[in-house]
Protein backbone atom coordinates (compact mmCIF):
# COMPACT_ATOMS: atom_id res chain seq x y z
CA UNK A 1 0.00 0.00 0.00
CA UNK A 2 0.91 3.22 -0.55
CA UNK A 3 1.38 5.95 1.96
CA UNK A 4 -1.01 8.53 2.88
CA UNK A 5 0.13 12.48 2.75
CA UNK A 6 -2.00 14.74 4.61
CA UNK A 7 -0.14 17.79 3.42
CA UNK A 8 -3.39 19.56 1.42
CA UNK A 9 -5.71 18.32 4.26
CA UNK A 10 -4.24 19.37 7.14
CA UNK A 11 -3.07 22.63 5.51
CA UNK A 12 -6.96 22.96 4.80
CA UNK A 13 -8.07 22.38 7.67
CA UNK A 14 -4.99 25.10 9.84
CA UNK A 15 -7.01 27.48 7.23
CA UNK A 16 -10.46 27.04 8.10
CA UNK A 17 -9.82 27.53 11.73
CA UNK A 18 -7.36 30.36 11.21
CA UNK A 19 -9.54 32.17 9.60
CA UNK A 20 -12.65 31.28 12.28
CA UNK A 21 -10.48 32.68 14.90
CA UNK A 22 -9.70 35.97 12.95
CA UNK A 23 -10.03 39.16 15.11
CA UNK A 24 -8.74 36.79 18.35
CA UNK A 25 -6.41 38.95 20.66
CA UNK A 26 -2.56 38.08 20.85
CA UNK A 27 -1.41 34.57 19.57
CA UNK A 28 -5.33 33.20 19.04
CA UNK A 29 -5.20 34.30 15.92
CA UNK A 30 -2.00 33.41 14.61
CA UNK A 31 -1.13 29.87 16.41
CA UNK A 32 -3.24 26.50 15.35
CA UNK A 33 -2.63 25.26 18.46
CA UNK A 34 -4.29 27.87 20.79
CA UNK A 35 -6.85 29.07 17.70
CA UNK A 36 -8.48 25.92 17.88
CA UNK A 37 -9.23 26.05 21.31
CA UNK A 38 -10.43 29.54 20.90
CA UNK A 39 -12.68 28.43 18.17
CA UNK A 40 -14.12 25.79 20.11
CA UNK A 41 -14.68 27.74 22.85
CA UNK A 42 -16.41 30.29 20.73
CA UNK A 43 -18.64 28.41 19.18
CA UNK A 44 -19.75 27.10 22.59
CA UNK A 45 -20.39 30.13 23.68
CA UNK A 46 -22.67 31.05 20.03
CA UNK A 47 -24.82 27.89 20.54
CA UNK A 48 -25.42 28.86 24.33
CA UNK A 49 -26.06 32.67 23.49
CA UNK A 50 -28.22 32.44 20.82
CA UNK A 51 -30.97 30.82 23.65
CA UNK A 52 -30.06 33.51 26.07
CA UNK A 53 -30.56 35.91 23.51
CA UNK A 54 -34.37 35.00 23.32
CA UNK A 55 -34.90 35.57 26.87
CA UNK A 56 -32.67 38.62 26.92
CA UNK A 57 -34.90 40.26 24.55
CA UNK A 58 -37.97 38.99 26.38
CA UNK A 59 -36.48 40.81 29.53
CA UNK A 60 -35.84 43.70 27.75
CA UNK A 61 -39.48 43.78 26.07
CA UNK A 62 -40.90 43.49 29.31
CA UNK A 63 -38.97 46.11 30.47
CA UNK A 64 -39.84 48.91 28.10
CA UNK A 65 -43.38 47.85 28.74
CA UNK A 66 -43.23 48.37 32.44
CA UNK A 67 -42.03 51.89 31.79
CA UNK A 68 -44.77 53.04 29.27
CA UNK A 69 -47.31 51.76 31.33
CA UNK A 70 -45.95 53.07 34.73
CA UNK A 71 -46.62 56.84 32.90
CA UNK A 72 -50.21 56.30 32.78
CA UNK A 73 -50.42 54.56 36.56
CA UNK A 74 -50.30 51.21 36.17
CA UNK A 75 -48.47 48.25 36.91
CA UNK A 76 -46.78 45.84 34.04
CA UNK A 77 -48.00 42.66 35.39
CA UNK A 78 -51.55 44.52 36.48
CA UNK A 79 -51.72 45.82 32.55
CA UNK A 80 -50.88 42.32 31.06
CA UNK A 81 -53.91 41.30 33.03
CA UNK A 82 -56.23 43.92 31.86
CA UNK A 83 -55.10 43.40 28.66
CA UNK A 84 -56.13 39.29 29.20
CA UNK A 85 -59.48 40.22 30.09
CA UNK A 86 -59.96 42.58 27.20
CA UNK A 87 -59.60 40.01 24.93
CA UNK A 88 -56.71 41.80 23.50
CA UNK A 89 -53.51 38.97 22.46
CA UNK A 90 -50.76 41.29 21.55
CA UNK A 91 -46.98 39.95 21.54
CA UNK A 92 -44.59 41.77 24.09
CA UNK A 93 -41.86 42.66 20.87
CA UNK A 94 -44.89 44.59 19.54
CA UNK A 95 -46.14 46.03 22.60
CA UNK A 96 -42.57 47.19 23.49
CA UNK A 97 -42.44 48.63 20.02
CA UNK A 98 -45.70 50.78 20.03
CA UNK A 99 -44.60 51.96 23.87
CA UNK A 100 -41.40 53.45 22.73
CA UNK A 101 -42.54 54.20 18.81
CA UNK A 102 -46.17 55.01 19.12
CA UNK A 103 -47.18 56.23 22.47
CA UNK A 104 -50.50 57.45 21.65
CA UNK A 105 -51.50 53.58 20.07
CA UNK A 106 -49.72 52.48 23.53
CA UNK A 107 -51.89 54.92 25.50
CA UNK A 108 -55.00 53.75 23.54
CA UNK A 109 -53.90 49.53 24.78
CA UNK A 110 -53.35 50.82 28.51
CA UNK A 111 -57.21 52.68 28.32
CA UNK A 112 -58.55 49.27 27.08
CA UNK A 113 -56.73 47.19 29.66
CA UNK A 114 -58.44 49.76 32.48
CA UNK A 115 -61.66 49.60 30.90
CA UNK A 116 -60.93 45.97 31.22
CA UNK A 117 -59.84 45.81 35.08
CA UNK A 118 -62.06 48.32 36.25
CA UNK A 119 -64.98 46.15 34.96
CA UNK A 120 -63.46 42.96 36.46
CA UNK A 121 -63.30 44.73 40.46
Amino acid sequence: MSRVKRGVTAHARHKKVLKAAKGYRGRSNSSFRIAIEKVEKGLQYAYRDRRVRKRNFRALWIQRINAGVREHGLTYGRFINGLKLSGIDLDRKVMADLAVHEPEAFKALVAQAQDALAKQA
